[in-house]
């Protein structure tokens, strides 16, 4: 039985509106090593024009963001995009807080550290880098062909400006948890009205607004900005890093031959949802989580050890080790309240995991049918029916985890980061 691959018509094909950036999808189908013929979906990046690529070595970007680092969410994609931009050649300047030694020590590079990270509070330490990058730029802004920024970052207007969170939808978001009068929920609700007021300034005064899932891009529309200065670039994923692999559940000091969920994420606030995964838990005796976030600050141990589950649930902190974690465990469970792209998701995918998430998850719009998808967020039981079901299907379990794997193999950060450059070179000055 021989190969095939045909185009999906562009006009006809959903899949194809949500990855833009690839051009045509195609259906290859052939036999696959157990003799059955297999069909995937595979994406093409577009191949920029060699010339046009060159001419980047003379393009001056600036790149306002808090952080460029790996282990981060937003802060990976701009570590990526940093990469690739100087692996073009750009004169590229990083206005930041936080930036790896690796796009640092670039001779393309130039790191201008700002930021009052001494100031307390985030929302203090985000109006010191608004200030410094505002005042930064003012000075500065003549220097560069493009200035992009992440969200608010500053005062000052940008060519770009990348969305990766919309403070505003998430406000108003039935699940919204920040409506009483104690000093922190009066914290919280303020830091989201201020910056959802701020944010609406930087997306409409932007040449172009970088959404990171459909989601997001109708949220940057509802709040004025025309559709012809929105395009969607959707998260990439790491499969260098994030791949299938033998479990090192002993090396995290994880008991073997128990069924294991994870979560990975902040659980120091409720916005990415393990309460709701730990409420779950009582209703799945004999079922471990682990949990990879800094635990600092939450509330997530004392809330295991009211429900009696204590023993099920191993806290890991902040962990670099991610990857190999995800590897050890049999399903990643992540019904966040509001999430506009889910990158941490797509990475579980890319590790052949099956993977729960809630519907306001935004890589349920982009990948939910190799997804299971929950539609309250909140429902604790209904999660944990899910979850069992999925426990108790190896079947169901193989078949989804073979479907993420596919298509998350056509999804890596080289086409994110190519659609970046594209978007750089459509921009940029005719004189640069």
């Amino acid at each position: 039985m021989g190969t095939l691959k045909a185009p999906i018509a562009k006009e006809s094909h959903p899949l194809n509106s949500l990855f833009p950036q690839y051009g045509p999808l195609y259906l290859q189908g052939g036999p696959n090593s157990e003799g059955s013929f297999a069909l995937t979906i595979s994406a093409m990046p577009l191949k920029a024009d060699a010339s046009a690529l060159a001419d980047l070595s003379t393009l001056r970007l600036a790149i306002i963001a808090h952080r460029f680092q790996k282990n981060d969410g937003q802060g990976r994609v701009n570590y990526e995009v940093a990469l690739a931009a100087l692996s073009r050649g750009v004169k590229l300047t990083l206005v930041t807080a936080h930036c790896a030694e690796e796009i640092a020590n670039h001779p393309c590079a130039t790191v201008v550290k700002i930021g009052r990270e001494s100031w307390p509070t985030q929302l203090g330490r985000n109006i010191g880098f608004a200030l410094d990058s505002a005042a930064w730029l003012r000075k500065h802004r003549g220097e560069f062909d493009l200035i992009q920024a992440n969200g608010f970052i500053t005062w000052e207007p940008c060519d770009i400006v990348a969305a990766h969170f919309i403070h505003t939808s998430w406000m108003a978001n039935r699940f919204y948890p920040y409506h009483g009068l104690k000093p922190y929920q009066l914290y919280q609700r303020t830091f989201s009205l201020l910056n959802a007021r701020w944010e609406k300034q930087a997306y409409r005064s932007a040449r172009q607004v970088i959404a990171v899932s459909e989601i997001v891009a109708d949220e940057v529309a509802a709040l004025g900005v025309p559709r012809d200065r929105i395009e969607v670039i959707l998260n990439g994923v790491d499969t260098d890093e994030f791949h299938p692999g033998p479990s090192e559940r002993a090396s995290f000091n994880l008991p073997e031959g128990v069924p294991m969920l994870v979560f990975v994420g902040d659980i120091r606030t409720p916005r990415k949802n393990l309460g709701t995964v730990l409420r779950a838990l009582v209703h799945l005796p004999g079922v471990h989580l682990t949990v990879a976030g800094a635990v600092d600050g939450s509330p997530a141990p004392e809330q295991a050890r009211s429900l009696g589950i204590a023993d099920r649930v191993h806290f890991l902190g902040k962990t670099p080790r991610v990857p190999a974690l995800m590897r050890s465990v049999d399903l990643f469970c992540f019904p966040s309240l509001y999430e506009p792209f889910g990158l941490v998701a797509v990475e579980a995918m890319a590790t052949g995991l099956p993977v729960v998430v809630s519907r306001n998850v935004g890589a349920a719009q982009s990948f939910g049918h190799s997804l299971t998808v929950v539609d309250d967020p909140e429902n604790a039981e209904a999660l944990a029916n899910v979850v069992r079901d999925l426990l108790d299907s190896p079947g169901r379990r193989s078949a989804l985890a073979e479907s993420a794997l596919s298509l998350t193999q056509n999804v890596g950060w080289p086409a994110t980061v190519e659609a970046y450059l594209h978007t750089y070179q459509r921009l940029r000055p005719r004189s640069a």
